[in-house]
């Protein structure tokens, strides 16, 4: 009982790790494919490593620096490396860490952790995860609401009762910076905001050159090639490609890591790993060949899609097959007709079955949720239906019922357009998809070359379409 007693009196103690020295050092040498980043996050080392410099001339450091960006860019090993080059303390906690069903205990761990910070600056505090404890408030129902804005009221409180003079920097992460309150943006809170986006292929190239410094690879390993083979990955996803790489490789007993690991390790971050063992009757293997089939030929027709990269019916991951495109460029911006192409290809693997087999099976789930998902952000986000032109309402939950019906019209009216068109462009080349299909069954995984030579060169976009 006692014990209980111990614990009841720590509940509301901060929960945030402190990163010794005992464990690895990060530095900025240890992080690739951000430099803008890191130069934002320059004056914040030089402060902490000399106060007086930015103090002497009435300069105000900014007292949090939120850093934006989808999951696996590197942001916490920013905040980390930071904390290394200007060798302080650096206390880690996770935004869901604050938020307990018990009222009061949120607003009690954000008051232990600035505590804990005054008492060992000049130090870091790093929230990942931000928007777990940092959203809008009003923007929930019920007691565990409550308590969170609770908690948000007090690291703002908090961060108003700080003043960086005592050399406590506070760095935070978020993936979803449309969902935080406005309060926590204004000037003299997170008020320095640095994007880390995905790399671009220099970017790219550097952080294959970081991860791959610690493993022997063979000479003919070109990471200028790797780099440009890999558009969107993140750095978390290209670290995860060198250690498979690395393990591919010590399975067979090598004593380097050749190109050929690097090319299947990327298969596996692309479409997961093969499940060869997976018993699979023929008609589900025919099935399958066709439905990749139907995915493979729409890539292939409708010039505004990516590339075909390759299709499979080896079983990877949860799928029985697979079917994948890789850009022969990055694109930051998506117009009307890429996206269209993108949902007409997604629904190619159902209309494909539909017309071979003249049912419907399973296997066509997650092509419908893509379809879906990018039909109601053209909707909702990007103003790029007839009803709602213009108009962006994702981020409003304030619309009717009668707007909300509107809205599902609208994306039911893309997905079936795209369908139709799946339809009539597969109708049209059945001869194609019935090769692709034997190849498939022939020889399980078919390359670019490979569907290039069964359907002929891909039809060009023209450049006003571009």
């Amino acid at each position: 009982m006692q014990g209980t007693g111990n614990r009841a009196l720590s509940f509301g103690k901060s929960r945030a790790r402190l990163h010794s020295e005992s464990e690895s050092k990060i530095t900025f040498d240890d992080v690739a494919g951000c430099d803008e980043a890191k130069e934002g996050l320059e004056e914040v080392i030089q402060f902490l490593k000399d106060p007086q410099k930015f103090q002497r001339l009435g300069g105000r450091i900014p007292k949090g620096v939120l850093l934006m960006g989808p999951p696996g860019t590197g942001k916490t090993l920013l905040a980390r490396a930071v904390a290394g080059e200007a060798n302080v303390p650096f206390y880690s906690i996770s935004g869901s860490d604050f938020v307990e069903m018990f009222v009061g205990v949120g607003a009690s761990r954000v008051r232990d952790l600035f505590e804990t910070g005054k008492k060992n600056a000049p130090c870091i505090i790093f929230i990942d995860e931000l928007d777990a404890v940092g959203r809008h408030r009003g923007a929930g129902i019920g007691g565990g609401h409550d308590e969170r804005e609770q908690t948000l009221n007090q690291l703002l409180v908090e961060m108003d009762g700080f003043d960086t003079s005592e050399g406590v920097i506070l760095i935070a992460a978020t993936n979803r910076p449309d969902v935080l309150d406005p309060a926590l943006l204004r000037p003299g809170r997170f008020d320095r905001q640095i994007v880390v986006d995905l790399p671009d292929v220099k970017g790219r190239e550097d952080i294959f050159k970081v991860h791959t410094a610690g493993i022997e690879t063979d000479p003919d390993v070109d990471l200028e090639r790797l780099a440009k083979a890999t558009p969107y990955f993140s750095g978390a996803d290209i670290e995860n490609m060198v250690n498979e790489a690395a393990l591919l490789a010590a399975k067979e007993d090598k004593d380097s890591v050749e190109m050929s690991f690097f090319d299947e390790a990327k298969d596996r971050v692309l479409m997961g790993p093969e499940r060869r063992s997976l018993v699979i009757s023929d008609d589900d293997r025919r099935a399958t060949a066709y439905h990749e089939a139907g995915h493979a030929l729409l890539r292939h027709v409708i010039p505004e899609n990516d590339p075909n990269y390759k299709a499979t019916i080896i079983p990877r991951g949860r799928s029985l097959g697979v079917s994948v495109a890789l850009p022969i460029q990055e694109r930051r911006n998506f117009n009307k007709k890429y996206l269209l192409g993108s949902i007409t290809t997604a629904l190619g693997g159902r209309v494909a079955e539909e017309l071979i087999f003249g049912e419907l099976t399973t296997g066509a789930q997650n092509d419908f949720e893509q379809a879906t998902d990018i039909a109601r952000k053209m909707v909702t986000q990007w103003g790029m239906s007839d009803v709602f032109l213009g108009k962006e309402i994702a981020h409003h939950q304030d619309y009717s019922d009668k707007t909300a019906i509107e809205i599902d019209e609208a994306v039911h009216g893309i997905v079936m357009e795209c369908y139709n068109r799946a339809r009539k462009l597969i109708e049209t080349n059945l001869d194609g998809l019935k090769k692709l299909a034997d190849g498939l069954l022939e020889r399980e995984t078919l390359v670019t070359e490979d569907i290039e030579e069964i359907l002929g060169p891909r039809p060009q976009l023209s450049p006003i379409a571009s």
